[in-house]
């Protein structure tokens, strides 16, 4: 199973999910890719920012060693599950194709077509949406599991 998660920038919500999704499926012997990457290409080989490196480590994850991506057409291919933050980023995701293969790999991070908050501009926000984050983190592996066989 390969999964990716995508936000904006790369440097927030799609390192933690990640970070923490890597680290899960790890603690559970599951052999899967889990990478990230953003719509955006301000931050590209930045690591992640510094508040959610500090919030992971906090929960006992490591996320230093990431260094953000540019989502280009070719993710496509490569990822079999795409998972968005929020519906811009769905959108710009799904701009780089028409083919229906690729948009059927592409859905929201969270259910009931809710969006994952961007803590860039609010402090408080990063141990919150790492914990909205980790709790879907662990629902997905669930959901996936039978998938991955």
């Amino acid at each position: 199973m390969k999964i990716l998660m995508v936000c904006l920038g790369n440097i927030c919500r799609s390192p933690l999910a990640e970070g923490i999704m890597r680290h899960l499926t790890e603690e559970q012997g599951l052999n899967w890719h889990i990478a990230s990457a953003g719509t955006g290409n301000w931050h590209v080989n930045q690591p992640a920012d510094r508040r959610s490196i500090a919030a992971a480590r906090d929960f006992g994850y490591d996320i230093s060693k990431q260094r953000a991506r540019h989502f280009n057409e070719s993710m496509f291919e490569e990822y079999d599950v795409i998972l968005v933050m929020d519906r811009n980023n769905l959108r710009d995701v799904l701009k780089q194709t028409d083919q229906h293969q690729h948009r059927s790999k592409v859905r929201l991070f969270l259910t009931d077509e809710k969006e994952v908050t961007d803590p860039y501009f609010d402090d408080r926000l990063f141990e919150p949406v790492l914990l909205e984050i980790e709790e879907r983190c662990k629902q997905l592996i669930e959901e996936l599991k039978p998938l991955s066989r």
